[in-house]
This record gives structure tokens, sequence and C-alpha cells, in this order.
């Protein structure tokens, strides 16, 4: 793994999660890359001519290996901890690890333990049952600065996955061109 990798993922781990309500967004269209509802892999291909994934990591880790948080909102048990990096245009725009309960992989129409590089928002929001909830926003503190970062629950088919995901230097909500769109 890539050394600038480990350091975002473990500065992702260590944001003090807050409500959106209550967090001091930099400008009106971070806020509204940070509360997207749909598939931010669709937001995000619309920027670029190829959307790619680098997967990091997709394996199992024990219920232990859960903090507190991911515990009350997910549940006790082993997940599925998948991390990617998104790229567009092979530009690194966004970090993301997901975890996804054993018991949120059994009777899906997708085996997402079998994503590989497939954009997970994508295989999601083609389910019949997809909604957010529980979303949550943050800085991360990296070494080259603060970064904005979300967590949110996504629900497919009535079964729950937490992705948090780390908004990049390069990702498109910090251009110049999409702050004048506000």
């Amino acid at each position: 793994m890539n050394q600038s990798i480990a350091l975002y993922l473990s500065a992702l781990r260590q944001v003090d999660w807050q409500n959106p309500a209550e967090f001091n967004f930099p400008s009106p269209n971070a806020e509204r890359w940070v509360k997207e509802q749909g598939s931010l892999s669709r937001l995000l291909n619309s920027y670029c001519q190829q959307l790619t994934v680098d997967l990091v990591h997709n394996k199992i880790v024990r219920a232990e290996k859960l903090n507190p948080q991911e515990v009350a909102l997910l549940a006790n048990e082993s997940c599925l901890l998948r991390k990617v990096v998104l790229k567009g245009d092979g530009e690194a725009w966004v970090l993301g690890r997901t975890l996804i309960p054993q018991s949120s992989m059994q009777d899906q129409q997708y085996d997402l333990s079998q994503q590989g590089d497939i954009p997970l928002g994508l295989t999601v929001f083609s389910a019949e049952n997809v909604k957010r909830d529980a979303l949550q926003v943050g800085w991360a503190e990296t070494p080259q600065g603060k970064m904005l970062a979300r967590r949110s629950r996504l629900w497919m088919n009535h079964k729950p996955m937490l992705v948090a995901e780390l908004f990049l230097p390069t990702a498109p909500m910090y251009t110049k061109e999409n702050m004048n769109d506000c």
C-alpha cells in the first residue's frame, strides 16, 4: 500500500464526525458534494472521461476490529472491509472505506465481496431499494492539510453498510469552476 494512502486512511479513521446541520462548510459547493444523497461514483463520473477504482483492500475483519461508533451504526459482527481510491482520468479524487456486515451480503442480488474494481456506488444504487442515512461530516487532518470527509450508512435492500469517504485535494469539489457553480 502506498504510504500516502496509508496516511489518508489513518486520517479518515480519526475524523471527529459531526452532524451536517452543525458543520461549517467551506463553501456551498462543498456542502452540496458532501450531502449528495445519490451515488458519489455517478457524480464523480460526470466530471471525467473515465472513472476507475484502485482496490486497496477487500477482506473480512472480525467484529473486535470495529470501533464503538461503527458497531452502533452497523452491528457487532464480522464485516467485509473494502478500501479503494476512486480516480477520475487517472487523478486520485476520493479515498473510500466501506464496512459491509456479513449478514448484509446475504440474500442480495449482487455479490459485494466480488466487486473488485467496479465502483461500489454504481452497484449499490442499481439495487431496487437503496437509501442513505446517518450522514456525518468532518475534517481529516492530513500531512497535506485539512480535507473534507463524510460517513454515511447505506441501506441496500434493507441491509446496512457504512461508507466513509475522504475527498482528496484533486477532487472536483475543490476546483474553482465548481466553486463558481454556487
